[in-house]
């Protein structure tokens, strides 16, 4: 079954509000469930001057070559079904804080994320990686699922590996509930949490996932995961998607890739410009790719905070399908609603896309 019934009701039921903090207003909440939730020389050049006057400059390597589809992918039917080539899901504990009193470091915490390693995984071969955050009444199951008891996305991973639509990646799930697997369904407490979640993810996850698993950070010091930064991704949907904003407000250092989805942070495109300049970067050092659904109750705030990105006065969002040509991709699917079905979407095809 793809959905909890009773789950799913209780979550579009609650969290149809939005929060205001500083100059952001907040919005998102719930979670999603998962099961239990891509010349001519002239025309070159012509780019490149393009690129060239808005701040922007051409990449090579790994980078810019995925192009985004108009239209977002339905996943297929028979990924739903286990795969004949199977990766793993693994329990992961670590040491952190509790979060609000987390830079004083008085009360320890043992947490737990869930790991997803794609069939024929190998120390010998560095892997992407993808911290997916869920949203609401929920927790760091909710995706993945428990090695014991896997979920249909990791069916989908290993579908999508398999028939090479999607690049062998490591994904992460963890959680911002701090004291209490019920933190998520307080809707203030979620909020305050998503805010001081990037503590903990940069400082204690992070080094303790890329410490054991292979990736392409050479080691965990602060330096190697800043310069391992083009590998790393954060999504996130509904609480998951204000997490992904946060995460962009805070950690730039650390990552490239963002993949929110019907869950705004604020309205004032200024305001997130500002976070960009103010953290060092440039609009060619990051990429966006925001998706959301016409029936979504969250769907009018997370365009709006889109719409005002780019149309801020400093011109740094810029929409485009690919990295060689700007910084920000926004899909719509008409008729998703606030749901795991929808997250599912969302998760796949942003995973078909990055590191293309």
């Amino acid at each position: 079954m793809r959905c909890r019934l009773g789950w799913i009701l209780a979550v579009i039921a609650a969290v149809s509000c939005t929060a205001c903090s500083g100059q952001s207003a907040k919005t998102g909440s719930r979670g999603s469930a998962v099961s239990s939730a891509v010349t001519e020389d002239a025309a070159v050049a012509s780019i490149e001057t393009t690129l060239s006057e808005r701040g922007m400059v051409p990449m090579d390597g790994q980078m810019g070559s995925g192009q985004i589809p108009e239209e977002l992918a339905r996943i297929p039917k028979d990924y739903f079904e286990p795969a004949s080539e199977k990766g793993t899901v693994e329990r992961l504990e670590y040491q952190t804080y509790e979060s609000m009193s987390y830079e004083d470091r008085t009360t320890q915490l043992t947490k737990t994320a869930y790991v997803y390693l794609p069939y024929g995984y190998s120390e010998e071969v560095q892997y992407n990686v993808l911290y997916l955050m869920h949203g609401g009444w929920s927790n760091e199951t909710t995706y993945l699922g428990t090695p014991e008891t896997p979920h249909e996305l990791k069916n989908v991973l290993d579908h999508a590996i398999q028939d090479k639509s999607m690049a062998p990646v490591i994904v992460v799930c963890p959680t911002y509930n701090n004291t209490s697997r019920e933190d998520s369904a307080d809707y203030g407490l979620a909020l305050r949490l998503t805010d001081q979640y990037h503590n903990e993810l940069v400082n204690d996850l992070i080094p303790a996932v890329e410490g054991k698993y292979s990736t392409y950070a050479e080691g965990t010091s602060v330096q190697e995961l800043k310069e391992s930064r083009s590998h790393r991704a954060f999504a996130g949907f509904s609480m998951g998607s204000v997490t992904t904003w946060h995460t962009f407000q805070y950690c730039m250092d650390y990552f490239r890739y963002f993949l929110p989805s019907s869950g705004s942070l604020t309205s004032d495109g200024a305001y997130m410009e500002q976070l960009v300049t103010d953290a060092g970067y440039e609009p060619k050092d990051f990429f966006i790719y925001a998706m959301s659904g016409t029936e979504d109750f969250a769907y009018t705030s997370f365009s709006g905070q889109i719409q005002a990105m780019l149309h801020a006065p400093g011109g740094i969002f810029i929409e485009a399908a690919n990295e060689n040509e700007g910084n920000l991709a926004y899909r719509v699917q008409e008729g998703n609603a606030h749901d795991g079905n929808a997250a599912m979407q969302y998760i796949y095809n942003g995973l078909i896309w990055l590191w293309d």
